[in-house]
């Protein structure tokens, strides 16, 4: 592993995960180049913020659950080339249902480069403490679709609240959102914010 980066599990206990491109749940419908172990890693920055985060969530009664934070490049290259494969079906009721796969690329939902391969982005979402049960955000990770967007119209008050929860604490945290994926934060002093990088997780 590159210098400065971590397991996040590592420097900031207690926080939950679930490294989607290393299972087969993920929009690919297979695990995905460059994850080999279903670990969350992150720059030594991302992991300080992220301990901030998990005080500010628990104080309000939620836990973090990961499910993405460092992505090789490899990886990026990998979505590249399964968007250019005939449609099978397998994913894209649950994850594009209203765009074909190209389009994942020309709507902003999966970027040729990657903030993530910069190593201080994560996807997340909330869990309750008091149950581990997952607060609902008015769909899943990767669900390329408007309902997705900070501010989409047709989810729920409970789902709305939970989302402003979860945008309230990354942003307390320098943490900035992304507008089309209410789950997507990249920390605002990221340390590497001009270098993509391509080491496996192992």
């Amino acid at each position: 592993m590159k210098e400065d980066f971590v397991f996040v599990d590592e420097f900031v206990p207690g926080i939950r995960w679930d490294a989607k491109y290393a299972t087969w749940d993920n929009f690919t419908g297979k695990p995905v180049d460059g994850y080999v172990a279903n670990r969350i890693v992150g720059t030594r920055a991302l992991c300080t913020a992220l301990e901030s985060a998990q005080e500010k969530a628990a104080s309000l009664g939620f836990g973090l659950l990961l499910w993405d934070g460092y992505r090789p490049q490899r990886a990026v290259d990998c979505f590249l080339r399964w968007a250019q494969q005939p449609e099978d079906g397998r994913t894209k009721l649950r994850h594009y249902p209203n765009i074909d796969r190209a389009e994942m690329f020309e709507q902003g939902y999966v970027a040729a480069k990657s903030g993530h391969s910069r190593g201080s982005t994560v996807d997340l979402t909330l869990y309750h403490l008091a149950t581990g049960e997952l607060a609902p955000m008015g769909g899943g990770h990767d669900l390329m679709d408007a309902v997705s967007h900070h501010g989409a119209h047709g989810i729920t008050e409970v789902e709305a609240r939970n989302r402003q929860h979860l945008c309230s604490i990354m942003e307390t945290c320098g943490f900035k959102s992304y507008a089309y994926e209410w789950w997507h934060y990249t920390l605002k002093d990221e340390p590497y914010p001009d270098t993509y990088f391509d080491f496996s997780i192992t």
